[in-house]
């Protein structure tokens, strides 16, 4: 097998960069300052969060931050992080029957499962704006208070009709992007 030119290899990487340029969605390139997946959700059955806990950080994954969060979300949430990356994994369960989680659980035949994907922003206010501009079923009427200080807002599943993305979407502003 003839071995690859260097030249080859750059062009090679241009077009793998182009390719993940182009998995982003049309519509969220137009969103002002996403910047990263922040996390994703996991719902988890009532009792099951320390033990859920538990079976990441044998994966290697630690703890690093743990919060009851009350008003609509009514859930008690652990974040994990691997290494020194910034994408988390948000463990949710839920406080009571009124809880997304726990409805989304019940949906669910009893099992927990995929909550939802958040995304990072530079700025929460500037994102919910150009969504709203553009069409978005946004499902807070205006940017919130989110857990370990995030200011966090969320886009219904079925925001696009004509591509509908098929998973609740959270997209969050860090305190310290400001």
């Amino acid at each position: 097998m003839p071995a690859i030119s260097a030249e080859a290899h750059e062009k090679s990487q241009a077009q793998t960069k182009d390719q993940a340029k182009s998995s982003i969605p049309e519509d969220f390139k137009q969103v002002p300052g996403i910047q990263f997946v922040d996390h994703v959700a996991i719902a988890v059955k009532q009792g099951d969060l320390d033990g859920q806990v538990k079976a990441y950080e044998m994966l290697g994954f630690r703890e690093i931050h743990r919060e009851e969060v009350l008003g609509t979300d009514q859930v008690r949430e652990a974040l994990l992080q691997i290494g020194d990356g910034p994408n988390l994994i948000q463990l949710l369960e839920p406080l009571s029957a009124e809880s997304p989680a726990q409805k989304l659980i019940d949906r669910n035949g009893g099992r927990g499962g995929l909550a939802h994907v958040a995304f990072r922003v530079k700025n929460a206010q500037q994102a919910f704006d150009a969504m709203q501009a553009s069409g978005f079923h946004l499902i807070d009427k205006a940017p919130r208070k989110g857990s370990r200080g995030t200011t966090v807002f969320f886009v219904h599943p079925k925001s696009r009709t004509d591509t509908p993305f098929g998973f609740l979407i959270e997209i969050v502003e860090d305190p310290e992007s400001k």
